[in-house]
């Protein structure tokens, strides 16, 4: 049975303000009536076919009265107009994350990071479960910790919650607090919401300040833009991540190599100092798979290799799928802009790209760079035509690389989405 903190029963006992329509606010809805409470949705986006939820397209001030909480989907950045309208009627604003928390009875072991931190989120619920834990992978991974919450009824004490936390989740945390909190690595990525490397940086450290108590174990890169930046980590949370040598017992394992050896470096780090034996940690390394659009062959046509990473959706992501590959390689690039200097991307990548096929909002400005930097490319537009355009070039013993670079949103449901029509389209060729 769950039960409400005594602070939130009175704002309970008002409808509870839920912005965001899609899974979250889904998910706090979920959460909402199995605490006996009554949600209403706000969203600014069009209701898609099929959807028949009821919302509304406006949080105006008169709206803000008939509420005394609301709670917030990660795509609402914190000065949105409707927060700041729902605090100054005094509403108590909280993200879905962080709702959720307060309900929680077991144990939260936060997982952050540019990248990897979502096969690093799987490999821990994976290697505590192989040890007969009660352990979930929830939060940014796809499955909301509201959604967690009220499907477990608040979970037991020895319910552990593999809390994947992005920095758009991060940067709110007011209640949430973890047991660990493990963060992988730092590079430039979403500046279009943060707009600043900083900035960044600061959301994703507020989870660091929400492990009271805890365990926290950083990356290399985390470490040393913390020394940039003026914060200090204890001596034991630096974990070695970068050019480790090479580990016989994660011999063909997806660990064996960079860039996911990174993330068994890190939960190697929490799980010695949670008292947990190694052997296990090895042995579920052996039996984890990665999950789809990471880094995958998916298909060889014509002795042409071609590779699934539509998870990419930064920089740094790209970069670490180029350094796998000893030849240069023809790539798909481009999506929806998520902020960084593009031109330097490109001049970095330049010697491992034989040829660029660019599509989605980003590439004309893509093309640009990669002239300016001496990449040939051709601006494709859509997938398809890029999936055309690099196999009418591509002769046998090439490599085809799908790793976009940028967020999908502008021309797909998601990078899952993407990843699925590159295969279909690859697999009719």
């Amino acid at each position: 049975m769950l039960t409400p903190p005594d602070f939130l029963r009175s704002s309970l006992e008002h409808p509870v303000a839920v912005f965001g329509a899609g899974m979250s606010g889904r998910a706090v809805l979920e959460l909402l009536t199995a605490l006996g409470a009554r949600g209403e949705v706000y969203d600014e986006r069009p209701v898609s076919s099929g959807d028949e939820l009821p919302r509304a397209s406006r949080f105006p001030a008169e709206a803000a009265s008939r509420h005394r909480l609301v709670v917030f989907s990660p795509g609402f950045p914190s000065h949105h107009a409707w927060i700041e309208t729902a605090r100054q009627a005094g509403l108590l604003c909280l993200g879905e994350v962080d709702f959720a928390s307060i309900l929680w009875r077991g144990r939260v072991v936060a997982v952050t990071g540019t990248n990897g931190k979502t096969t690093l989120t799987e490999l821990l619920t994976h290697a505590l479960r192989g040890i007969g834990r009660d352990a979930t992978a929830t939060g940014n991974i796809g499955f909301p910790f509201s959604k967690l919450v009220a499907e477990r009824g608040g979970g037991a004490p020895d319910s552990m919650a593999i809390c994947e936390i992005s920095s758009f989740q991060a940067e709110t945390l007011r209640y949430f607090r973890a047991d660990a909190a493990l963060w992988t690595n730092l590079a430039e990525d979403h500046l279009e919401r943060h707009g600043s490397l900083q900035a960044y940086f600061m959301a994703k450290w507020r989870l660091f300040e929400r492990a009271v108590g805890g365990d926290v174990f950083a990356g290399t890169s985390v470490q040393q833009w913390a020394l940039r930046f003026g914060q200090t980590l204890p001596p034991d949370a630096h974990v070695a991540t970068e050019d480790q040598p090479g580990d016989v017992l994660l011999r063909q394992t997806v660990f064996d190599n960079y860039p996911q050896r990174e993330n068994f470096l890190l939960a190697a780090a929490w799980w010695r100092a949670a008292g947990l034996r190694e052997s296990a940690l090895y042995a579920a390394a052996q039996s984890f798979r990665l999950g789809r659009h990471r880094l995958t062959c998916v298909a060889e046509k014509a002795g042409v290799a071609w590779w699934n990473d539509s998870k990419a959706t930064n920089f740094h992501a790209v970069e670490a799928a180029l350094h796998q590959f000893r030849q240069p390689v023809f790539i798909i690039l481009g999506g929806k802009s998520k902020g960084g200097d593009l031109p330097d991307f490109v001049r970095r990548i330049a010697p491992k790209v034989r040829e660029a096929f660019l599509i989605g909002e980003t590439g004309p400005a893509l093309a640009i760079a990669c002239r300016s930097h001496g990449v040939v490319c051709t601006d494709s537009g859509t997938l398809a035509a890029a999936v055309r355009g690099v196999a009418a070039r591509a002769q046998p013993g090439d490599v085809v690389l799908l790793s976009p670079g940028f967020a999908s949103f502008d021309q797909f449901r998601g990078y899952d989405d993407r990843g699925s029509q590159f295969e279909s389209l690859v697999g009719e060729l």
